[in-house]
């Protein structure tokens, strides 16, 4: 039960703004030392500090609340006189705040001896003791996760998201909220936290001396309530903005919530989220929590509400301006405004038997049954946190004669961890002079579709070619284990068209430090007649924006495609609605900017002089594009000016050059 004191002080309790995320111990306060002296507070020291607020120094009332774990209650002043505590606000299903379950666990035990202790509380109405439990044992937590029913310590303390975590000294006093470090935010993380705010607090009450940096954003997941309340309103969330030309371009035709009308989830809100959310929304897919049923989106509507308003979800970076794409994933002006409404309307079910009817997916393979399987050679683990290299894996196809690709389909072994798949072909001959055609093979990013061409067109592998699996690995919180794979469907008559992919690269610039807005420009001039199938630009960390121009011949340019938020996180392709029939002496031009400054979440190292390399620190300024020609033609380039490290980018792609790791070779 709720001590009746936190119900009395938490309505008008305004100074009570603190409720958090962290981990702690299950230890009882026996021999409590002497409480730390509360320190006069002082303005925050760093760019990610926010100004102090007027609950810092204040104390947070007591409450009782019960552990989801053990079912033993826990007191908040039963731990009076200890050095201090963390109250750490969780959930269940954020991966920021997942990520972040094992650096808890640590901090809960280092600091353990020191007089400190660590209570997770869950405030998410929705999420049930077993869930709870289920999570705490999952992440291996050794503190108490304390279930906060209906959110009244949420409410009371105007918590926001998870994982906020507060620091409190030993008579219960507010001393620092906000975030655990600056690593991880949503859809960025660096290699390692340059800011630990949440250790750095424990310390200086350890060592009796004020806190530093007393309030700082917390990042992640909207706790999900009861209800609507009135939070306290901290910095939005850390996360790339959508660019002014795409906000621009919705705007022109948006529709307001208000126009909309009632809604209901059977009515119009499931149709849409069939549509657009349950591809990775759904168990064993990339995304943290399943959109199948009512209650899903129900229960995850104020992040649904979110990611919608702000434009982070569905994931589609490209400028609806330019270009007509197959696999266009946004939502249209009507579908969002209807979302919003239906959030803003409380969310209402309507009538079940309205709801369309449950759609069927297909198991294991988009492309249907492939005719040829190809594993990576070994299972890769992948570690709970940190930032893992990219990793490769030699597979050779054993191919006697060539074989034509109808459709190839890269599929991770463990959706959670794998950011993405790059498949490059190596066909152990010389690069050919007129460029890099037909290396890249295909890949797998999240909400992606799979390499399937038109009637008529295929790729080739040469026989005796070997595939080249490039992954990249992001860690969740827990220990995990991928064995990606890519499946073949041949062409069940002989191509007309054969298809190749491209790259319009420039790899000859330098990124100085703490420069924004840094233009790298590359171009081809075709050779013969093609048709150009898709785009996939390709930057690393520091990429702001991408745009390709073609200009036939005798014509103005027009922009194909242009990408004004560039998202690592992604990977996107773009695969035109149509081909695009491009006659001999077309100029394709791709023009990029990167931001190295600490502006950019997403950056290891804003002090740093960036050039190309294939480490994601590093950068690369690729414009992919995946071409056909009549089977027989070669894909060159006009005579000219040719990339002069062609050669390396395909060694280091395959690795065979000095920059890449030799790939693990597959077991005889």
């Amino acid at each position: 039960m709720l001590q009746p004191d936190l119900l009395r002080n938490r309505i008008g309790s305004s100074l009570m703004v603190l409720a958090a995320l962290a981990a702690g111990v299950r230890a009882a306060a026996d021999d409590p030392p002497k409480p730390s002296v509360p320190q006069p507070p002082s303005s925050a020291t760093t760019a990610d500090a926010l100004p102090v607020d007027r609950s810092v120094g204040q104390r947070l009332a007591n409450f009782t609340l019960t552990d989801a774990v053990t079912g033993r209650p826990y007191m908040l002043y039963g731990y009076a006189g200890k050095t201090g505590m963390v109250l750490v606000f969780m959930g269940t299903t954020c991966p920021v705040g997942d990520v972040y379950m094992p650096r808890l666990a640590e901090i809960s035990r280092d600091y353990r001896a020191k007089g400190f202790v660590v209570l997770g509380v869950n405030s998410n109405a929705h999420e049930t003791d077993a869930e709870i439990a289920a999570h705490a044992r999952k992440f291996q937590l050794d503190f108490p996760v304390l279930k906060d029913r209906d959110n009244l310590i949420a409410d009371a303390a105007l918590i926001e998201r998870t994982p906020e975590v507060l620091v409190l000294d030993g008579m219960a006093r507010i001393c620092y909220r906000g975030a655990i470090d600056d690593q991880y935010g949503v859809g960025a993380r660096k290699p390692a936290a340059e800011h630990h705010y949440l250790r750095d607090a424990l310390d200086s009450l350890a060592a009796k001396q004020p806190v530093k940096v007393k309030a700082t954003a917390a990042v992640g997941c909207l706790i999900e309530r009861v209800k609507a309340q009135a939070v306290a309103k901290t910095s939005p969330p850390r996360v790339r903005p959508p660019a002014p030309a795409i906000a621009a371009a919705h705007d022109a035709d948006a529709i307001k919530a208000a126009d909309i009308g009632q809604v209901t989830y059977s009515s119009a809100a499931a149709a849409i989220i069939q549509n657009r959310c349950e591809s990775c929304h759904r168990p064993g897919q990339v995304a943290p929590f399943s959109l199948l049923s009512y209650d899903d989106a129900r229960k995850h509507s104020a992040m649904i509400r979110e990611v919608v308003d702000n434009r982070r979800m569905p994931p589609w970076h490209a400028d609806p301006n330019y270009g007509h794409f197959a696999n266009d994933r946004s939502l249209t002006a009507k579908e969002r405004a209807t979302l919003l409404a239906w959030i803003d309307q409380g969310a209402p079910l309507g009538e079940p038997k309205d709801i369309p009817a449950a759609r069927t997916y297909p198991q294991g393979w988009s492309i249907g049954t492939p005719d040829l399987v190809l594993e990576i050679p070994e299972t890769y683990t992948v570690p709970k946190q940190g930032v893992v290299a990219y990793v490769r894996f030699r597979v050779p196809t054993n191919f006697k004669e060539d074989r034509w690709v109808q459709a190839a389909e890269a599929v991770p072994g463990d959706r959670s961890v794998v950011h993405h798949i790059v498949v490059y072909l190596d066909t152990h001959q010389k690069e050919r002079a007129e460029g890099l055609g037909g290396r890249h093979f295909c890949g797998y990013a999240p909400g992606d579709m799979p390499s399937v061409f038109p009637e008529g067109t295929a790729k080739r592998i040469p026989a005796g070619s070997d595939l080249i699996f490039e992954l990249h690995y992001t860690p969740i919180g827990e220990v995990r284990q991928d064995r990606s794979k890519l499946g073949l469907i041949f062409a069940k008559k002989p191509p007309v068209r054969e298809a190749f992919t491209m790259a319009v690269f420039e790899s000859d610039f330098m990124i100085p430090p703490n420069k924004d807005d840094l233009a790298v420009a590359s171009s081809t001039t075709l050779s013969q007649d093609l048709r150009l199938l898709s785009f996939m630009p390709h930057m690393h960390l520091r990429g702001k924006d991408f745009r390709y121009t073609i200009t036939r011949p005798g014509q103005a340019p027009e922009v194909a495609l242009s990408v004004p938020a560039y998202d690592f996180g992604w990977q996107s392709y773009y695969t035109l609605a149509e081909p695009l029939v491009l006659p001999k002496g077309t100029r394709i031009d791709c023009l990029a900017h990167f931001d190295n400054t600490s502006n950019n979440l997403n950056n290891p190292d804003p002090n740093k002089l960036v050039r190309w390399g294939e480490q994601t620190f590093e950068e690369m300024m690729i414009g992919y594009i995946d071409v056909d020609v009549p089977v027989g033609t070669a894909v060159s380039r006009a005579p000219g000016r040719q990339p002069s490290v062609g050669r390396q980018v395909l060694q280091a792609l395959s690795g065979r050059g000095p920059r890449a790791a030799a790939p693990r070779q597959a077991k005889p």
